[in-house]
């Protein structure tokens, strides 16, 4: 029997599990929202290095925040009655905010709510190889919903906020809603990928049993159908000879649309 102060049942989805939208949405988006979680990189590269874990949501976001503002400074004079002529700093990092809804209030001994918020508190800490490098950071991540290129970029998590809303008979929480707040860490080349021009950063995945070329463009794309352009980034000639744990680069959306 599970525990709260406001009922059991499974009352506040935001998203719908597998990705429904919410209650104002045009549709469901069939495309699961996830968090790459990569080592930082090694020297000045801008480029994240190697996938720690692919966060892979239960329920998409139902809204998220995006902010970007412009730095303008003015020195104040007595010699000006209105105001000093202000002058350009320059822009400012994109700044992205969402909730994680996690829930699995049907099974009220697991502890999958717990390694799963675990694992986004992770984010706020130092690598192990990171240290090694003698170049101390915690992981950065991307933020990856289907063509969404627009809340696409390379970040640091800047801040994680928990709010556990419901637990089992031992203790264990099995539902709460992470605030998730992004920080966005600019590339050298303004908007584009150094090797292929793209708007958005291409990234790499490590496959796993079960995957295929066609549910890896569905899963990113939105579109099964692009898997030729997988295909042919990484040189393969047959799609259905792909060992586990083989790493395949997947191209930018700009790249896949054009």
């Amino acid at each position: 029997m599970a525990t709260n102060g406001k009922g059991g049942g499974k009352g506040g989805n935001p998203g719908g599990k597998g990705g429904k939208g919410g209650k104002g949405g045009a549709g469901k988006s069939l495309v699961r929202a996830s968090l790459a979680i990569h080592e930082p990189p090694v020297g000045q590269s801008t480029t994240p290095g190697g996938l720690i874990k692919n966060f892979d949501f239960d329920f998409n976001p139902a809204q998220l925040t995006m902010s970007r503002r412009t730095d303008w400074k003015a020195t104040p004079s007595p010699a000006v009655r209105d105001g000093a002529q202000p002058e350009f700093m320059g822009p400012e990092p994109r700044r992205l905010s969402l909730d994680v809804f996690l829930d699995s209030s049907d099974q009220p001994d697991s502890n999958e709510v717990l390694k799963k918020v675990e694992a986004l508190f992770s984010c706020c800490e130092v690598t192990a190889s990171s240290l090694a490098a003698k170049q101390p950071s915690t992981p950065w991540v991307v933020f990856q919903w289907g063509s969404f290129s627009t809340a696409r970029f390379t970040a640091y998590v800047e801040s994680v906020d928990v709010t556990y809303s419901l637990f089992g008979t031992t203790g264990v929480p099995i539902r709460a809603t992470c605030q998730v707040s992004l920080h966005e860490i600019p590339s050298k080349t303004k908007g584009q990928n150094p090797t292929s021009g793209a708007l958005t950063a291409r990234r790499v995945h490590r496959l796993v049993a079960g995957d295929s070329l066609q549910s890896l463009a569905w899963r990113e794309y939105g579109d099964a159908t692009v898997w030729r352009v997988i295909a042919e980034t990484n040189g393969i000639d047959d799609p259905s000879r792909l060992a586990p744990g083989t790493e395949l680069i997947l191209p930018a959306v700009e790249e896949v649309t054009a």
